[in-house]
């Protein structure tokens, strides 16, 4: 306590007794894809100069991407429509890093790791069992991002096996299927394109209006311009359990009509990409709003401290809708205690923290039931 020697008014800063917890970012893309080295921004300098390989590149606007990667051309088609679909659809923030091919994603992909903004990952085009399982297994070790994947682009029909391909089901991908059909301004054609990066725009979008929270799902695909294939309400009912998220045209509206994990109802409770996503983003604002408590001593005061930080932090969760409960009491609790913290706990160096949250569930199905009566 501060020595007050003579009379006066003393202005004291004091520590607050609980810190904020500030949610973590979940927009932020990463993006791989094959650039040609004989790409040219539109100056005609060559790519080799502009963007070196197996390097991420932080881009926050087409035109940063032009400048880095050049403009819709023969060497970068894909990458360059998935990224213009990003932006076109809400994305703000990526990182990208171009690729000789795609043949080693697993090394690629581990230049990304250090980058802790990114919490989508999208490799356009990439459709077989080995590329993709390399996507999934990056973000299932991180823990806190999450996989958006291409289905295949020509399946011979419409069963789970040919659309979805020998990609293992995870909690933490998401399929989209089918194609998209979109305007090339190259070669001024409409061409087929993976739907990854036009998605990845939509989970930003989403994120930024309605919250993490929301299924990134019955949204509208800006800048497509048909679909590859139309599939019906049959091949969905197909699909959907599967965790294939399907594409549809609704009243000529390029449409997502699906908000699940890849493997569906085998996911259990992960089942939906909106609590996937919620779930990693609570663990990282926690982990992160948390740090604080590292070195204090471990006593009822600390434990008092990291209850009131958590709790208004999911408090505040509740307030926007993430969390289910007429009351906050109903939608989660937090306990750090003696019965938590024994002495063998605080003896080991630990202090160990409950937390539950009830996690509002998308509105997948919505069922109507009318009651008519008759007169007698």
């Amino acid at each position: 306590m501060a020595q007050y020697l003579a009379p006066g008014v003393y202005v004291e800063e004091l520590p607050p007794k609980a810190r904020p917890i500030a949610g973590v970012g979940t927009s932020t893309a990463g993006f791989v894809g094959v650039v040609a080295n004989n790409v040219t921004d539109s100056e005609g300098n060559p790519l080799a100069t502009l963007a070196t390989a197996d390097t991420a590149y932080l881009v926050t606007s087409w035109e940063e991407f032009k400048n880095r990667f050049g403009d819709f051309q023969a060497g970068n088609t894909v990458l360059a429509h998935a990224v213009y679909g990003f932006f076109n659809n809400g994305g703000r923030t990526a990182f990208v890093m171009r690729v000789a091919d795609l043949n080693n994603l697993a090394t690629s992909l581990e230049k990304f790791e250090p980058i802790d903004e990114i919490a989508i990952v999208a490799v356009p085009g990439a459709t077989t069992s080995v590329q993709q399982n390399a996507i999934v297994a990056h973000c299932k070790k991180l823990g806190d991002r999450f996989a958006v994947l291409d289905g295949q682009q020509a399946p011979a029909d419409f069963t789970v096996a040919n659309v979805k391909g020998g990609t293992a089901n995870d909690q933490y991908a998401a399929l989209y299927f089918p194609w998209l059909k979109v305007l090339d301004p190259a070669t001024k054609t409409i061409v087929s394109m993976p739907p990854s990066g036009h998605v990845a725009g939509i989970y930003a979008r989403v994120d930024g209006s309605r919250g993490v929270f929301k299924a990134p799902a019955n949204e509208v695909v800006v800048g497509a311009a048909d679909l590859d294939f139309k599939l019906t309400k049959n091949h969905q009912e197909i699909l959907n359990p599967a965790g294939i998220n399907v594409i549809r045209a609704f009243n000529g509206a390029i449409t997502v009509y699906g908000g699940r994990t890849l493997g569906g109802d085998a996911n259990g409770d992960m089942r939906y990409v909106s609590t996937r996503r919620f779930m990693s983003f609570l663990k990282e604002s926690i982990d992160e709003g948390t740090q604080f408590i590292v070195f204090e001593p471990n006593s009822p005061a600390l434990w008092q401290r990291i209850i009131r930080s958590v709790s208004d932090f999911l408090y505040n969760q509740w307030r926007e809708g993430a969390l289910f409960g007429e009351t906050a009491k109903q939608a989660f609790f937090v306990k750090c205690d003696a019965e938590l913290n024994p002495a063998a706990v605080r003896e080991a160096g630990k202090v160990i923290t409950e937390i539950g949250v009830a996690i509002v569930k998308p509105a997948e199905f919505v069922i109507f039931r009318i009651e008519q009566t008759t007169d007698s």
